[in-house]
């Protein structure tokens, strides 16, 4: 519960004001997509070409985050959606702060995607779904993830004994299957662009 002696104090700092400072717009853009799906490497790769343009970008990745400030949660569906309460939460003080927030999660259900849009802000959220197929997932997979969970030694795996819920409307749809790396990147610059968060040269 939170306490009535807790009292919102007022910036004399704006997000406007470091916007224009920036010469850049703030934002989230939110990756989701199966694991191994190619989310974090985007995030990584994005976050790399918006630096090397002067623009200030974070990446916010699920395993990074789970070892400190989610370090108490599991992967029930309570813990799962704390989770994402937490981040999201961490993502309006970016972007508040002038950031481009890269967010890297499953994120499997479309109500809990939701729920992160609302409490960062729909003028500032874009949903990128990062699509591959199962198979090609667990082909592709680093940590052998999908192996132990089909030999039943880890529970709620999404994508295997877990479901995902493909996003309905998704800002961008980055096929990983169909499209390399570098193509990848250029679309989510794209989308930035033609949002008017950052200007291509």
């Amino acid at each position: 519960m939170k306490s009535p002696h807790v009292v919102w104090h007022p910036q004399l700092v704006t997000r406007e004001d470091r916007e224009r400072l920036n010469k850049h717009r703030s934002g989230v853009i939110w990756f989701t997509g199966l694991p191994a799906s190619g989310k974090s490497t985007i995030a990584h790769f994005v976050e790399r070409n918006l630096f090397e343009r002067g623009i200030r970008a974070y990446v916010l990745d699920g395993d990074n985050v789970r070892h400190g400030l989610c370090a108490d949660l599991g992967f029930s569906r309570e813990d799962r959606r704390e989770n994402l309460r937490r981040i999201a939460e961490v993502c309006k003080l970016m972007v508040d702060a002038g950031l481009i927030v890269l967010a890297a999660f499953v994120s499997p259900f479309r109500e809990d995607r939701q729920y992160v849009r609302e409490i960062i802000g729909n003028d500032c959220f874009f949903e990128v779904y990062v699509k591959c197929s199962p198979e090609t997932c667990e082909k592709r997979d680093p940590k052998g993830l999908y192996r132990k969970a089909r030999a039943g030694k880890i529970e709620g795996f999404t994508g295997i004994n877990a479901p995902y819920e493909e996003p309905e409307a998704p800002d961008l749809v980055l096929d990983t299957e169909k499209h390399d790396l570098e193509e990848c990147v250029s679309l989510v610059l794209k989308m930035l662009s033609q949002k008017k968060f950052i200007l291509l040269i």
